[in-house]
C-alpha cells in the first residue's frame, strides 16, 4: 500500500511542478533584477542594452529553452547584448574545449579550441568557481595569438557551475566597441545554471512517472505516441571530446540523452588518477545517503540566497558584515535545513553552516562579521 501511495504522490508532485514552473520562472527573473546593482543599468558602455527590460527578455529567452543545447545557445545569443565577443568552453576531465562563440571574426574557429586552464584568469575562474575579470595579457597566449583581444584589454571569465562542479567557462570581452557588462553577464550565467537544474528535475520527475507501474493490478495500456522530452534531445557536449587531451583507452560513446549536469560529475570522476576516499565510507548505506542529500540541500539553499542577493553578497564581503546584510535569508534557510535534517544522521555534519562560510564568505570567516553564529 505504501508503494502505491508513493507512486500517486510522485505523479501529483510532477503535475504541480509543471503547473508552477511559469510562475517560478517569472518570480526568479523579478527577484534577480531586484538585486542588481543600480549602476549596471546606467553605464554608458551598455546604455539601452543593459536596461532592466532588456535583461528580463534575456533571462526569459534562456528560460524558454527546454533542452541543454537550446538553453546554452540562448545564453550566448543573450550575452551579445552585454559583450562584444563571447565564447563558451566545455570543461571535461580538467580540460576546456571551445563549443560555440558570438562576435568573433571567425566564430567557427572557437569550436574545439583547447583553452589553457592551468594558469591565468581561466584557471582562477575554474579552480575558485568565481567570476574573474582580467587583462587580455594574462589570457592563454595561443588564444590571444589566434583571436586577438579587445581595444581596452579588459576581459571576463565566468564559470558555469552545475552540481557544485564547473561544467563550462564563458569568456567575454568588449571587442572594438568596449561593450562589457560584467553584472548582467553574471546574472545570465547564474540564471542559466539554475534553469538547467530545473530542466534536470523535470526530466527526473517525468522519468519516475514513466517508470512507475500503474497503482492497480491491471493490464498495461498500449504505449503512447513518442513525445519529445528533455530525454530525447542530444547533449551538445556528448560528442565533443577535447581534441587536445592525451589519448586513453577508448570508452563507450555517451548516450545522446546525457545531461549537461552530468558533465561536472563525469569530469570529477575521470580527472583524478586515483579515486578520492569516500568521506562516508564507514557509514551504513542509508546514513551515507542521508549525509549526501543533506550536503546537496545545503548547497541549494545557499545558492538560492546568493542568486537573489548578489549585490548584498558583494557589499558584505567588502565591508565584512555579510551576516548582518543577509541575516533574514540565512536564518530562514538555516531553519528550513534544520527542519529537514536536524533530527537525522546528517545533523552532526553541520552542512548548512559550512556551506554558508564556503560559498557566501569564500572560506573567510571574518567576512561574515561579529554577529555570525560560529
Amino acid at each position: 500500500m505504501s508503494k502505491e501511495l508513493q507512486q500517486i504522490v510522485e505523479r501529483a508532485v510532477s503535475q504541480v511542478l509543471d503547473r508552477q514552473l511559469p510562475k517560478l520562472q517569472a518570480e526568479l527573473v523579478e527577484r534577480v533584477l531586484a538585486e542588481l546593482p543600480a549602476e549596471s543599468a546606467g553605464s554608458p558602455a551598455h546604455a539601452g542594452a543593459g536596461s532592466s527590460d532588456g535583461l528580463v527578455q534575456a533571462v526569459s529567452s534562456i528560460h524558454a529553452g527546454t533542452t541543454q543545447k537550446e538553453i546554452l545557445k540562448a545564453l550566448l545569443d543573450a550575452g551579445t547584448a552585454y559583450a562584444s565577443r563571447i565564447a563558451l568552453f566545455v570543461v571535461k576531465a580538467g580540460a576546456a574545449s571551445g563549443w560555440q562563440a558570438r562576435g568573433f571574426s571567425e566564430d567557427e574557429a572557437i569550436k574545439d579550441f583547447p583553452l589553457d586552464v592551468s594558469g591565468g584568469p581561466a584557471a582562477h575562474a575554474y579552480q575558485n568557481r568565481a567570476v574573474t575579470p582580467a587583462n587580455i595579457a594574462e589570457m592563454d597566449r595561443r588564444f590571444v595569438k589566434q583571436f586577438g583581444g579587445p581595444e581596452n584589454e579588459q576581459i571576463l571569465v565566468l564559470p558555469l557551475v552545475l552540481k557544485d562542479k564547473v561544467a563550462a567557462l564563458l569568456y567575454a570581452d568588449g571587442g572594438a566597441e568596449n561593450l562589457l557588462d560584467a553584472s548582467s553577464l553574471e546574472v545570465l550565467v547564474m540564471s542559466t545554471s539554475a534553469w538547467l537544474e530545473v530542466v534536470s528535475l523535470r526530466k527526473q520527475a517525468a522519468q519516475k512517472e514513466m517508470d512507475s507501474p500503474p497503482p492497480m493490478e491491471r493490464p498495461a495500456p498500449p504505449p503512447p505516441s513518442p513525445v519529445q522530452t528533455v530525454n530525447s534531445f542530444s547533449d551538445p557536449f556528448a560528442s565533443h571530446a577535447p581534441k587536445h587531451t592525451a589519448k586513453a583507452i577508448p570508452e563507450p560513446e555517451p548516450e545522446p540523452a546525457a545531461e549537461v549536469v552530468e558533465v561536472a560529475s563525469s569530469a570529477s570522476a575521470s580527472a583524478a588518477a586515483a579515486p578520492a576516499a569516500d568521506p562516508f565510507a564507514g557509514l551504513s548505506a542509508e546514513d551515507a545517503d542521508t549525509h549526501r542529500k543533506a550536503q546537496r540541500f545545503a548547497r541549494l539553499l545557499v545558492d538560492e540566497i546568493k542568486l537573489y542577493n548578489q549585490a548584498k553578497v558583494n557589499e558584505g564581503r567588502r565591508n565584512k558584515d555579510l551576516y548582518d546584510r543577509l541575516k533574514e535569508d540565512i536564518d530562514k534557510s538555516r531553519s528550513t535545513f534544520q527542519k529537514r535534517y536536524g533530527s537525522t544522521a546528517a545533523a552532526s555534519g553541520d552542512y548548512f553552516q559550512k556551506e554558508v562560510v564556503r560559498s557566501l564568505a569564500e572560506d573567510d570567516m571574518s567576512v561574515m562579521g561579529a554577529n555570525f553564529k560560529k
